[in-house]
């Protein structure tokens, strides 16, 4: 192996950083094939759109204000779920006879 490639490695061993994230097949399957119609890897693609977003792009941090607002509405419709569950509960236990 030559010098160059060596140091190449070294220097992205170093520098870069890996992740690991899960896809739906049905989210992997139409991403892949979209990127690859035209000749994108995943990888190009992600390491594109966290640039943007650490240059806080504002079309990119958009789609993770959306991202956020999903993950938090789940949340609030969760917790609403289990909280009308509870009085539903406590509801069915009282006898308003009694």
């Amino acid at each position: 192996m030559n010098k160059d490639l060596k140091t190449k490695r070294l220097i992205d061993f170093e520098t870069k950083k890996s992740i690991h994230i899960n896809l739906t097949r049905g989210t992997h399957s139409g991403f892949k094939k979209f990127l690859f119609d035209y000749g994108l890897s995943m990888q190009e693609v992600f390491e594109h759109f966290a640039s943007l977003v650490a240059e806080e792009d504002n079309n990119a941090i958009k789609i993770v204000m959306n991202s956020y607002k999903r993950k938090r509405d789940k949340i609030i419709n969760k917790v609403s779920e289990k909280e009308a569950e509870n009085l539903y509960d406590a509801i069915s236990h009282e006898d308003p006879f009694e």
